[in-house]
């Protein structure tokens, strides 16, 4: 009977021995090793999976178990099997539900990115650019005409002199913009009455170069090759070439200056089959504006000025006087893309 009792208290040792060793083996830190042990493997075994088989861009980047952010240097794009050539691949987007772009390129509304140069660049390759907001308004509605009114060939902010310049001012001048030919108006500004033209034969030769002025040696206006506005490119090239001219004015009825064609610019120019335009052939463009009370009177100037389409440029993405600056645009002006 003691021996018995003895063994039966023996074996209960040994099992309360096994439990114990078997709690040990469940401790945080063993259940940790065991938990990475296991993660590792997992981790391994997924990696040389997704190296043979990869994910569409589907599975990455709809999928609702997806929780992670990617970077570019994230992704690694392998190309798949084509049967169709570069020419059958359109890139045709939206800009807003009534400007298409044929290409899905926006320039930014910094001051530092758009003004009208890029603006214009944009249009022509099919994108859109947005004038920044970082202007008097004046100087802004002033941007988006020079962008409504550009033509292919057409340079439609030439530098103009006054008749009244010197001859070694328009020497230092040639020297500071690289070219010879100026027109020359009544004021020296642009959109002016045309009284001349000066180029580099008429002042070749010449003494006395600080008091000579310009108008003393220039190509009067009764004597120059003019076309009239309106006049198509092809045709303004047409008169350079028979009539061997360097530049050729284009002026209004008024005479008034407002573009010129270099004979320089021949062949740079170039077809832009792709130019976002509007229904009147003229460039499209954007332009930016704030959420201030102020801003109100800049979108009336902005769309009296033919801009396209405004963008709300904010540092908060969704505020009370965005969607206020918004219904009232929307009200205002039904047409306008916002």
């Amino acid at each position: 009977m003691a021996a018995a009792a003895v063994a039966a208290s023996i074996a209960t040792e040994q099992v309360a021995r096994a439990d114990k060793r078997k709690e040990r083996s469940r401790s945080p830190r063993g259940q940790a090793k065991s938990e990475s042990d296991a993660k590792i493997t997992h981790d391994v075994n997924k990696a040389e999976v997704d190296l043979l088989d990869g994910h569409s861009a589907e599975d990455i980047f709809r999928s609702s178990q997806n929780r992670s952010g990617y970077t570019y240097d994230d992704l690694i794009c392998l190309p798949g099997r084509i049967a169709f050539g570069v020419h059958d691949v359109c890139l045709e987007s939206r800009f807003s539900k009534g400007i298409a772009l044929k290409t899905p390129i926006v320039s930014s509304p910094m001051d530092t990115v758009t003004e009208h140069k890029m603006a214009i660049a944009m249009a022509l390759q099919g994108g859109i650019g947005v004038i920044h907001t970082n202007l008097t308004v004046d100087a802004q509605v002033d941007e988006v005409m020079q962008v409504k009114k550009f033509k292919n060939g057409f340079i439609t902010d030439p530098i103009c002199i006054r008749p009244t310049m010197t001859l070694s001012e328009l020497d230092d001048l040639r020297r500071k913009h690289g070219f010879t030919g100026f027109p020359v108006t009544d004021d020296g500004r642009m959109g002016s009455k045309l009284v001349g033209l000066v180029t580099k034969r008429d002042t070749d030769f010449l003494d006395n170069r600080a008091s000579t002025q310009v108008s003393a040696v220039m190509k009067k206006f009764a004597d120059l090759a003019v076309a009239d506005e309106g006049v198509e490119l092809a045709k303004a090239n047409q008169i350079l070439r028979e009539k061997k001219l360097g530049k050729l004015p284009i002026i209004t009825a008024g005479g008034r200056l407002v573009a010129l064609v270099a004979r320089t610019d021949l062949r740079k120019q170039a077809d832009f089959p792709l130019a976002t335009k509007d229904k009147n052939g003229s460039l499209m463009v954007a332009a930016a504006i704030g959420t201030r009370p102020a801003d109100r009177d800049r979108v009336r100037a902005l769309v009296a000025a033919g801009v396209d389409a405004i963008i709300v440029d904010s540092s908060q993405g969704d505020s009370t006087f965005q969607h206020d600056i918004i219904r009232w645009m929307k009200a205002e002006f039904p047409e306008l893309q916002v």
